[in-house]
């Protein structure tokens, strides 16, 4: 097999946020760009050689491009067998799941999740390790100090591989093996939940929608909901992967999955509809006339987790993301198991998962799942809820309805500001730190401050310390605003500012959520001064 050596220099903007990765796809088609990346993370690890690499993708725009350069580095840097999604696809739960069974060394997944696809939108590359997770921080530090001094790449200038065809071919002395990227994944979908019973209830005139946003989940949920559950053919819609997924935007939120909403709005509503994003690890759950909030979804499966096969054991424990609300906390507390509040990104959970200490984890993005792989997983969330009303044979609003009247209520929303100039964000983050040991005892629209820190977390499994990471306004009656900067976005910064008011069992549990939470809205603008710092009035959407 003929290898180059080809010489390359740095760039500097090539650090992994919390899920790898991610730039403007013309980021990514600069002059090896992506193989500076690549063989970074080959130069982070270790003990790879004859090992196997799993590979895949959410289908995005240069998704293809980029797997042919990966098979190409990877075979020059010493694989011994590289596994991809037939077409390239491989939902993110799914390659989580594959390098699992497999055995792998690790993988690559190629997506930038929730966001845009297009030769003018957004591509990323993330490392998951042999858990089936992402990369921990200390292989996304080594990574980023090698894309600092990086000064060539190797590389096979062997052919492109047929990835559309499954079976084996041969890269020099490496093998690459193209695989169904749905049937093992749906397998172990239907070993933990009750297929039988979620079938008899769609036979009996449960009606139901799924929104795979043009993304990875249309195979999958097509197999699934539509075969193996036996929904009428049209219950998936927009089931086709496109590399622009469409020209939406695959965030399965109340902006961008309005179609759906609507839908479940509506006289003629459907009794269930959900929807999963770009790489399909997260979920959207909304009940006819009642939509759920990722916080309260969290909530919820964990408290009835047990009617579903896979779980009937119990949970050994909840994590949850820190800006996530306070209902899980209700239900671990009631279930006797310990509540994990760790920062956001799903590889704090890798490590409990591992340790056997947590069974379910959810984050108020939209990712929820369990020990099942090791990554959020929008289908596992979507097919636990069938199950639950599969047993529980209630309708979603009656469901939470009764959720709040045993728990009481985390009246929940997160405001998000998107595209600020980054030295804008930075400074309103910097000016709200140098203030949290003035602001206890004082008070605002939203009350009295009881406390305010910048959270810390330490890994109760390994004793590592992740510090600022978000700051927390905490009020005397238990309400709370979190200001936070997201690493998703790939121009400028997002500032997610997260409000929520509890209300207990025997309080007001019908309120319009925008009326609970007005007075602490107004307080985030106040401690902040948002508008002053980035010129907007309003957030760009509200979730």
């Amino acid at each position: 097999m003929p290898v180059q050596t080809i010489a390359t220099t740095p760039y500097d903007d090539q650090k992994p946020g919390t899920s790898g990765l991610r730039k403007k796809v013309r980021v990514f088609q600069q002059p090896g760009y992506a193989e500076n990346f690549v063989q970074s993370v080959f130069d982070s690890l270790e003990g790879f050689a004859g090992q196997t690499l799993v590979v895949g993708g959410d289908g995005r725009y240069l998704n293809r491009d980029v797997i042919q350069i990966v098979l190409k580095m990877a075979a020059a840097n010493g694989f011994g067998r590289v596994i991809v999604g037939q077409g390239g696809i491989l939902s993110t739960p799914a390659a989580s799941h594959l390098i699992r069974a497999s055995g792998a060394f690790g993988g690559l997944v190629l997506s930038a999740s929730h966001n845009p696809g297009g030769p003018d939108e957004d591509f990323g590359i993330k490392y998951n390790v042999g858990n089936g997770g992402p990369a921990p921080e200390k292989v996304t530090d080594a990574i980023h100090a090698r894309t600092l001094t990086i000064d060539q790449y190797r590389i096979s200038d062997d052919s492109d591989v047929d990835i559309d065809s499954v079976g084996t071919a041969k890269m020099g002395d490496m093998a690459v093996e193209v695989v169904d990227p749905v049937a093992l994944y749906a397998d172990l979908m239907e070993s933990l939940f009750d297929f039988a019973a979620i079938r008899a209830m769609i036979a009996g005139g449960f009606t139901l929608a799924f929104d795979s946003m043009s993304a990875v989940t249309g195979p999958y949920a097509i197999e699934i909901i539509e075969r193996r559950l036996g929904a009428p053919a049209g219950t998936v819609m927009n089931g086709t992967p496109l590399p622009d997924f469409g020209h939406h935007h695959p965030d399965p939120n109340l902006v961008h999955a309005k179609e759906l909403y609507n839908r479940l709005m509506a006289d003629d509503a459907p009794d269930f509809g959900a929807a999963s994003d770009g790489d399909g690890d997260r979920n959207l759950i909304i009940g006819r006339h009642s939509y759920v909030t990722p916080s309260d979804s969290l909530a919820v499966l964990a408290a009835n987790a047990h009617l579903a096969p896979g779980y009937v054991a119990g949970l050994k424990g909840i994590a949850r993301s820190m800006p996530t609300s306070g209902a899980a906390d209700r239900v671990a507390q009631k279930l006797g198991v310990p509540l994990y509040e760790t920062p956001t990104g799903w590889k704090f959970f890798g490590n409990l998962l591992d340790a056997g200490m947590a069974t379910i984890c959810g984050e108020e993005s939209a990712g929820t799942g369990s020990d099942h792989v090791r990554e959020k997983d929008g289908i596992w969330a979507v097919l636990l809820w069938l199950n639950i009303l599969a047993v529980r044979k209630q309708s979603v609003a009656a469901i939470m309805a009764d959720h709040w009247a045993t728990y009481g209520r985390n009246y929940y929303a997160r405001h998000d500001y998107e595209s600020i100039a980054k030295d804008k964000a930075d400074a309103l983050m910097a000016a709200l730190r140098s203030k949290l040991d003035s602001l206890p005892g004082t008070t605002n629209s939203g009350g009295t401050i009881a406390a305010a820190d910048d959270f810390a977390y330490t890994d109760p499994t390994d004793g590592s310390v992740s510090r600022n990471q978000g700051v927390r306004i905490l009020f005397t009656d238990g309400s709370r605003v979190v200001f936070r900067l997201s690493g998703t976005g790939t121009e400028g910064a997002t500032l997610r500012v997260y409000i929520e008011r509890y209300v207990p069992v025997g309080g007001d549990l019908g309120m319009e959520t925008g009326d609970a939470l007005a007075p602490l809205i107004a307080a985030a603008q106040e401690v902040a001064d948002i508008a002053g710092f980035t010129g907007m009035e309003a957030p760009s959407v509200i979730t």
